[in-house]
C-alpha cells in the first residue's frame, strides 16, 4: 500500500504560497512569490520522490503545473508529462487536459482510501495548500517532507492554518543544506 506524502517548500512562519515564481499564486495581493528559489533545496529532499507512484494535485495547483512544466522542452517537463497526475477538483470535467490525468470529484476521502490500497508506490502532495488541509482532517496524510526555508514573509497562506486539526507528528529525518534549509520529515505519531 502507497503512502500519501506531503512534499512542500514553507517559511519559517508557514507561508507555503508561491515558492517558485512570482506570478505563481498572486492570490490576496501576495508580493513575495519566488522566495523558494534562491534556496534551491528541492533536489536535497529528492529521496522524497524515489517511490511517486504518482502526483495529488489539487485544482489551482494543477493548472499551475500544467501552464508552466508543459510547455518547456526541459528533462523535468517529460518527467511531469508522464507521471501519473491525480486531480482533485469540484469544478474540472474529463477528459482532463494534461495526459497521465484522473480526475478525483465526489467523496474525496474514500476514493483515495481506495487509491492508497491499489496502489504499490506513494502519491505526492507538491504544493497544493487547500487540498492538504482537507485531508489533515480526514487523516489521509502519512507523511510531511518539509522544506523549511530561513526567512519570515510575514503574509501569504499557511500549510497549518487556523481550523486544522490538532495532531502530533514525529520526526523521522532531518537534513540541513548549505544554505541553511532544513529538510524535515515528519509522521503522525500514531503511525507505525
Amino acid at each position: 500500500m502507497g503512502k500519501i506524502i506531503v512534499f512542500m517548500n514553507i517559511s519559517l512562519d508557514g507561508v507555503i504560497q508561491s515558492p517558485a515564481t512570482l506570478e505563481e499564486d498572486p492570490r490576496d495581493g501576495f508580493k513575495h512569490g519566488g522566495w523558494a528559489a534562491p534556496y534551491a533545496a528541492m533536489p536535497s529532499a529528492g529521496e522524497a520522490m524515489a517511490n511517486c507512484g504518482g502526483l495529488l494535485l489539487g485544482r489551482w495547483t494543477y493548472e499551475d503545473f500544467y501552464r508552466a512544466w508543459h510547455v518547456r522542452r526541459a528533462e523535468f517537463s517529460n518527467y511531469m508529462d508522464n507521471t501519473q497526475k491525480y486531480v482533485v477538483s469540484k469544478t474540472l470535467k474529463e477528459p482532463l487536459t494534461w495526459e497521465n490525468s484522473t480526475l478525483i470529484n465526489g467523496n474525496v476521502a474514500d476514493a483515495l482510501l481506495k487509491l492508497k490500497k491499489e496502489q504499490e508506490k506513494d502519491l505526492v502532495i507538491m504544493d497544493s495548500g487547500e487540498l492538504i488541509r482537507s485531508l489533515m482532517h480526514s487523516n489521509l496524510i502519512d507523511e510531511y517532507v518539509l522544506l523549511i526555508h530561513p526567512l519570515v514573509l510575514g503574509e501569504g497562506r499557511r500549510l497549518f492554518a487556523d481550523g486544522v486539526p490538532f495532531t502530533s507528528h514525529k520526526l523521522i529525518s532531518i537534513k540541513t543544506t548549505d544554505k541553511g534549509v532544513i529538510a524535515a520529515t515528519y509522521q503522525p505519531a500514531d503511525s507505525k
